[in-house]
């Protein structure tokens, strides 16, 4: 690991992230489907802004990050396709603190990162947290849903040349990545194959990512390698727009059977894009 230097301000350049999902159906991503939501327009996915941090974190903490660190971000304001935003990392043990903002100064995303494999105090478990679990009879899209619900045995694999096609695009490119390492954005990527399975009794309606988390136990993960998947529902919660589900997504290695790296989804289901909720 990199030695890390307390106090230290790390600002990046201002980036333009692409959406790559604008023409998916029923997605957030959507233009049409994000600006009937009161959003400017399709969102570039969250895990997108993660890759921007990553440079940062070699900086402090070493290639080895990739091997055994965190990161975990909430996100605050949506972009769209091209919005320039920066990275910024206020360097600190034994977590420092992620944030990104546009060029109008609107906060992007808040978060924490670290050189372990885990933080109790990170980010997402700090909101998670400090959010009350949904009331009895209270959840309409999410009504199938109970804290502990598993499922297992998720095959899962991105493929090297999927890899290597977004690579072209990406906001902040790493020499690991042409050696197959997944990037932070493909990480979730590779643990989001998890969606119809976990997400399979979701009620109609329209997603977003809400907080994101990254925790790497023995990496890297790479590109072109089957991994199996099992997921834990942690907590269900709503606000008066959204309808919440926080569930962790436990991948491991095919071959050996042994755990490589955790990612913590919250995601925010639209009440206004469900007919659930239409006459309310």
């Amino acid at each position: 690991m990199g030695d890390v230097i307390q106090g230290r301000v790390i600002e990046g350049d201002y980036r333009t992230p692409h959406n790559g999902f604008q023409q998916a159906p029923g997605s957030i991503h959507n233009d049409e489907v994000a600006s009937k939501l009161g959003f400017k327009g399709g969102t570039v996915p969250g895990s997108v802004h993660m890759d921007q941090f990553a440079p940062m974190l070699v900086e402090t903490y070493g290639a080895d990050w990739f091997a055994g660190g965190n990161m975990s971000l909430h996100f605050t304001q949506a972009t769209v396709d091209r919005e320039e935003v920066r990275a910024v990392m206020e360097v600190a043990e034994p977590r420092s603190r992620l944030t990104m903002f546009n060029r109008e100064g609107a906060q992007i995303c808040v978060g924490t990162a670290g050189a372990a494999t885990r933080d109790p105090i990170s980010e997402l478990s700090r909101r998670m947290a400090a959010q009350g679990q949904a009331a009895p009879g209270a959840l309409r899209i999410l009504a199938g849903y109970a804290v502990g619900d598993t499922t297992a045995d998720i095959p899962m694999r991105i493929e090297r040349e999927a890899l290597e096609k977004a690579l072209g695009r990406i906001t902040e490119r790493l020499p690991l990545y042409d050696e197959g390492v997944l990037p932070p954005s493909h990480l979730v990527r590779l643990a989001h194959i998890s969606r119809p399975t976990v997400l399979a009794k979701v009620n109609q309606s329209v997603g977003l990512f809400g907080a994101l988390e990254i925790r790497i136990a023995k990496g890297p993960l790479k590109a072109g390698h089957d991994y199996v998947g099992r997921t834990t529902m942690l907590k269900l919660t709503e606000s008066p727009k959204t309808e919440n589900a926080w569930y962790d997504v436990d991948i491991a290695d095919a071959a050996t059977g042994e755990d490589v790296a955790t990612v913590t989804f919250m995601i925010r289901f639209m009440k206004a894009s469900s007919p659930l909720w239409a006459a309310a």
